[in-house]
């Protein structure tokens, strides 16, 4: 399931400025379909350490950063600042939810386990000696 459509990119960023970077008379979908394709694999390769994918529920959050990747990558030659400024954002913000600092609470995006909590066991008996019994006794 793509993060972003045609239809949010043509809100975005609007109808003729989406026809002017696919080059075509009116917004394909192949040519937008590629960018698209790239962002989702960017953004699945951040979110593939801490959670898994496919996410089932629609994030927010993770469908702006698709459209801010598709966007800069729809430009073939010098993307504008603004273009620029929001993937360099898009890519920042993909790094701090690989490393936990920003977290995914939809549901289906569970962030997968890491095995670290549980039951701790000791194979041992604990002494009850007069010594380590103190008040106790």
């Amino acid at each position: 399931m793509p993060y972003a459509d045609l239809t949010g990119l043509t809100a975005r960023i609007g109808e003729e400025t989406l026809i002017e970077l696919s080059d075509r008379a009116s917004p394909p979908a192949g040519g937008v379909d590629a960018a698209l394709a790239d962002a989702d694999a960017l953004i699945d390769g951040y979110l593939a350490t801490s959670y898994t994918l496919p996410l089932s529920a629609s994030q927010t959050l993770v469908v702006t950063l698709a459209e801010a990747i598709t966007i800069y990558k729809l430009y073939t030659f010098a993307a504008p600042e603004r273009a620029e400024s929001d993937y360099r954002d898009a890519i920042k913000s993909l790094e701090k939810i690989a490393e936990g600092k920003i977290k995914l609470t939809a549901a289906g995006a569970e962030p997968s386990s890491s095995g670290g909590s549980g039951v701790k066991s000791c194979d041992r008996k604990p002494e009850m000696t007069r010594n380590n019994m103190g008040a106790f006794i």
